[in-house]
């Protein structure tokens, strides 16, 4: 005679099979938490290397100043120039136009003085600082003189 809770139908499940199972979704689990682990660390380590070269680049403006005031003053380095600008364009770093007649863009170019004239589109007059874009960002905003046509 069959009791009540026995089922002729349902096989009886193999304890081995179920610890099997278990262990199976446990190492699954395991591999998928390495896996989003790992994809983590490597999205910081590549945010890390990017800050960096942000942070180096930002140190090394003040010397680009220097060498262009240098060219600006001796004819002789101006060959140099071209050269420089060879070097930023590698590091993805270029300088902001800041060409006489330039139209002011605030996101670009930081105007300290204004010349006075009349108009109503504000250009650049003169350029009292270079600034320079990074990988397409500001680094660092132009420094200039805007005027009115």
């Amino acid at each position: 005679m069959l009791k009540k809770s026995e089922n002729p139908e349902q096989p009886k499940t193999d304890p081995n099979l179920t610890k099997i199972a278990e262990l199976t979704n446990d190492l699954q689990r395991t591999r998928a938490d390495f896996e989003n682990y790992r994809k983590q660390m490597d999205a910081q380590k590549a945010q890390a290397i990017e800050f960096t070269k942000y942070e180096t680049v930002k140190k090394v403006l003040p010397l680009l100043d220097d060498i262009d005031r240098a060219i600006s003053a001796t004819p002789e380095l101006k060959p140099l120039a071209k050269n420089l600008e060879k070097t930023l364009s590698e590091l993805k770093l270029e300088k902001i136009n800041t060409a006489p007649n330039t139209e002011f863009n605030p996101d670009l170019h930081d105007a300290v003085m204004m010349e006075d004239s009349e108009g109503e589109k504000e250009v650049i007059a003169e350029t009292l600082r270079a600034g320079y874009l990074y990988n397409g960002n500001v680094i660092r905003p132009a420094m200039v003189k805007v005027k009115n046509i």
